[in-house]
């Protein structure tokens, strides 16, 4: 396995030339970076007018490794091979570095950059990107992979203190200005002296030995005040890279190895996902709850990013407004906040009539509640981490159980209560800092053993139980809430506006089968999505009649499981009326949510034909885009998957779905959205609707003209 690590992008609010002036102060020996022990130019390169400069040389460097594993590889030093290009004219400096020993058994690369901050031609830019591949090492691999990655993120660490005491010693000379590189015009002797004074070639380090931004209170740029407000978006160059200062503000402090999860995994997502990509705070937490274990963090953030768009989630405070019952019943409300300045949730759930709201709402109901607080605490500690100039992730929960009894064991509600800590858990991790548990009776140990089995472990470390009325001493609630924001039911003085609850009247509850149909349809069925199943001979296929030309086609799906290739093709015939899908649209043959149009008969080229290339989607990505249409009739947008099997040409297409859910087990899963506007419509929308995947949209410049260029500019493929 390949191991990566990704910098963020490091600032210093220094010049490039006095950068690499400070950088070039570490040669040729650095006693701040005893790993190194030297080097030796192998070649050397230099354009006539300087501004071109290219070294390569061999570093020497001592490994901190066991004794034993040293004699048994039988080395003492490593030498690595470093490729440095400085290009004084466009104000950057690439080192390439692989390692020479070992190279057949352990492969390492690196790549640093040093470039012009793009906001700020005063500030200089560094990151690095670095692979470890240890394919053999005497049986050692784990071993080494620890060691070298251990000592690499160390070497991270130390490069920052390294370029930060040279840019420090530099000014304490004096030295706060280098001129820039400017061409040589040999024709005057004062630019023969102007040539003469620019910064020298500098020499780099080895392996592991980056510099990194100089401490500052402040992120480059304004753009650092909206960073929470809207889309978490750093100050780097590029739209998929974090700033170092930035993740320490707003994310708080991470290891090098961690900020470099964070930045793959967002990564990742910027390249499935485009458009759609999770705030950093959010990506962070799923990293968490899996240890920085980066596949696994990308799993189950997958999962829950379907999740949430299917269920359409991130709508969910514009949308749900609280039934009239649950506003008066349910007794749980935010209250200021904890010491440390996470929000506070206060949930009074001995007061709370679980059986009488249940019956009178439904389970969805309830449940769609939990996850509005949930979208709510996030949104609270955005605002708190601003208010108080840290990184505030997570929330306070204060549970008082005055009043908990054995009514509160009551089947239907304890299940209900399990399903909503399942969704909880697996689409909210870390986001509870602490949960405060009040005034626990007799009956309370009875619900957690009911409950604690569905609670992660990291999660149940961080609850404090206390079940007398002995809450506010040594140890209690005043050592994590401030007493100025005490609530009055709890002996404090402030007072607390949160529903005191009751029994809920019976002449609320619903009949039995309005809650059952209700919980059998459940409120998530609003989602504007469809799931379709694919499998092998069997595509899916989703018909769209176009009544005028210059019609746009778009489409929202996602790869649940498998990979599938996606087409859109134009019918110059009707499709057989032989059935209808879930939808209303017309297909030839269906098999539960698999639905099939093109006849077996029919001739592509002849019968229909395609207005797009084939795209391949693989598991995991989420696609948009769009499609004009030319003419007017049956569109047929068609997911397969990608090495479908061959099926014997006399069996009819329905059967052929039939032996495939026999024979096979496999199958991709999609979720798709498609709509079709009208030209004006659509020319008034390009931003939303443009396509993530470049070579598979139709829109151009000309999406803003008439929609007479539209058909012009568009031809069939």
């Amino acid at each position: 396995m390949v191991q990566k690590y990704q910098s963020p992008v490091r600032v210093y609010k220094y010049t490039f030339e006095l950068v690499m002036a400070a950088y070039e102060k570490r040669f040729p020996t650095c006693p701040l970076i005893p790993v190194f022990l030297g080097s030796e130019k192998l070649s050397e390169h230099q354009s006539e007018d300087g501004s071109l400069h290219i070294v390569e040389r061999s570093c020497k460097l001592n490994v901190e490794a066991p004794r034993l594993l040293k004699k048994i590889a039988g080395v003492e030093h490593v030498y690595f091979i470093q490729k440095n290009t400085l290009n004084w004219k466009e104000r950057t400096l690439l080192i390439e570095a692989h390692n020479e020993t070992f190279s057949n058994r352990v492969l390492v690369n690196e790549i640093c950059s040093y470039r012009v901050h793009p906001d700020n031609e005063d500030w200089t830019c560094f990151e690095q990107s670095a692979s470890l591949d240890i394919k053999s090492f005497f049986g050692f691999e784990s071993t080494v992979e620890k060691i070298a990655m251990r000592q690499y993120t160390a070497n991270v660490k130390r490069g920052k203190e390294v370029i930060e005491h040279y840019l420090k010693e530099l000014t304490t000379q004096g030295i706060r200005h280098l001129p820039r590189w400017a061409p040589p015009e040999p024709t005057t002797t004062a630019d023969m002296v102007l040539e003469s004074s620019c910064p020298a070639p500098v020499s780099l380090p080895p392996l592991g030995t980056e510099p990194s931004d100089a401490e500052t209170d402040s992120t480059p740029g304004e753009a650092v005040d909206s960073l929470c407000e809207q889309e978490s978006q750093p100050t780097a160059p590029d739209a998929d890279k974090l700033d170092a200062d930035y993740i320490e503000r707003y994310l708080g402090r991470l290891s090098p190895m961690q900020e470099s999860c964070l930045i793959q995994l967002r990564q990742w997502l910027q390249e499935t996902h485009k458009g759609k990509i999770p705030k950093d705070q959010h990506i962070l937490r799923f990293l968490r709850a899996r240890d920085f274990n980066l596949e696994r963090a990308r799993e189950i953030l997958c999962q829950s990013l379907t999740w949430r768009k299917q269920y359409q989630v991130d709508h969910i405070l514009e949308m749900w407004r609280p039934p009239p019952v649950l506003l008066e019943y349910y007794t749980g409300g935010w209250h200021y906040h904890d010491r440390d300045g996470r929000p506070l949730y206060i949930l009074r759930l001995g007061q709370m009539d679980t059986k009488g709201l249940l019956k009178a709402l439904g389970e969805e109901a309830i449940l769609r509640h939990v996850l509005s607080i949930n979208e709510d605490g996030q949104r609270r500690c955005e605002v708190n981490t601003r208010v108080f100039g840290r990184p505030i992730t997570s929330w306070t929960c204060l549970v008082d159980l005055e009043g908990l009894n054995m009514r509160h064991l009551w089947r239907p509600g304890v299940k209900a209560l399990l399903r909503i800590i399942e969704v909880v858990e697996a689409n909210y991790p870390e986001t509870l800092g602490r949960l405060l548990i009040l005034r626990a009776p007799r009956v309370f140990p009875v619900l957690w053993t009911l409950v604690s089995p569905f609670i992660n472990e990291n999660t149940r470390q961080k609850f404090l139980i206390y079940s007398g009325s002995n809450y506010q001493g040594a140890g209690g609630l005043l050592d994590y809430i401030e007493k100025e924001f005490l609530p009055d039911f709890l002996g404090g003085d402030c007072l607390c506006d949160i529903p005191e609850g009751g029994t809920v009247p019976k002449s609320l509850y619903q009949a039995e089968e309005t809650l059952e149909n209700a919980d059998h349809i459940r409120l998530w069925t609003e989602t504007i999505y469809q799931s379709a199943n694919i499998f092998k001979g069997a595509p899916h296929e989703k018909a769209i009649e176009i009544l005028e030309p210059s019609s746009v086609i778009t489409w929202d799906f996602d790869i649940l499981k498998g990979d599938v290739v996606f087409n859109i093709f134009h019918s110059k015939r009707a499709s057989p009326a032989h059935c209808k899908d879930s939808a209303g649209s017309i297909g030839a043959f269906a098999v539960g949510n698999n639905v099939q149009l093109i006849d077996r008969s029919w001739v592509l080229g002849k019968d229909y034909s395609s207005v797009e290339s084939p795209l391949v989607c693989r598991e995991g990505e989420s696609i948009q885009g769009s499609h004009v249409t030319r003419w007017p009739g049956s569109y047929i947008l068609q997911w397969k998957m990608l090495s479908p099997s061959s099926c014997p040409s006399n069996i009819p297409r329905v059967d052929d779905v039939l032996a495939s859910l026999q024979v096979s087990s496999h199958k991709c899963k999609i979720m798709f959205y498609t709509e079709v506007l009208a030209s004006e419509d659509f020319r008034g929308s390009m931003s939303s609707l443009e396509s993530c995947h470049s070579g598979f949209s139709q829109l151009s410049a000309v999406t803003t003209s008439s929609s007479q260029s539209h058909s012009s500019s568009l031809v069939s493929r």
